[in-house]
């Protein structure tokens, strides 16, 4: 490979790292192609980048990002997994994959520069994703107009009823 190709790559991770959310380094080896092939499937349709690079491309990539402790762990075959919006969807694509697939494991996780360990990585993949933490935000800021209306509106509500029985009550009286 020549200078300008290396560069190329380096310049290339350093954007992905520039973009990137949470990035985990893992072990693929002993896995098929047709084994890699299906978890980049998976990955690929969350938006979510799996690259095989070389560890010293990798380390000079991420110096000079959030990302530099990943330049530690990375040694012998081991592929980077670079998730963009959802931490937590990277998280949960990956952990389930290593529960199916025992050849894979994980390595070293590192969420916006913080290290998180396995159990850690595990935690984050139980949390709801995004969309659902956005939907139950928004649930809980529309109930408390929505009390307040339904309870404004039963003052009304309330003396309609009690004026509605003492019409009640006069007709029974005049009958």
């Amino acid at each position: 490979m020549d200078r300008n190709a290396k560069a190329a790559i380096i310049d290339a991770l350093r954007v992905k790292a520039g973009k990137a959310q949470i990035m985990v380094v893992t072990d693929f080896k002993g896995l098929k192609v047709e084994e890699m092939t299906d978890l980049r499937v998976k990955l690929r349709a969350q938006q979510i980048d799996l690259q095989v690079v070389k560890n010293t491309l990798a380390r000079i990539a991420f110096t000079e990002s959030a990302f530099k402790p990943l330049g530690d762990v990375l040694k012998e075959n081991c592929a980077v997994v670079i998730g963009y919006d959802d931490p937590v969807l990277t998280a949960k694509v990956i952990t389930d994959y290593a529960k199916s697939n025992k050849k894979f494991t994980i390595r070293y996780a590192n969420l916006q520069g913080k290290q998180i360990s396995d159990e850690g990585l595990k935690d984050l993949s139980k949390l709801p994703s995004r969309p659902e933490l956005l939907a139950q935000a928004l649930g809980t800021m529309r109930a408390v107009p929505q009390n307040f209306v339904s309870l404004l509106a039963n003052v009304p509500r309330s003396f309609l009823n009690v004026l509605t029985a003492i019409k009640d009550e006069k007709e029974k009286a005049a009958a």
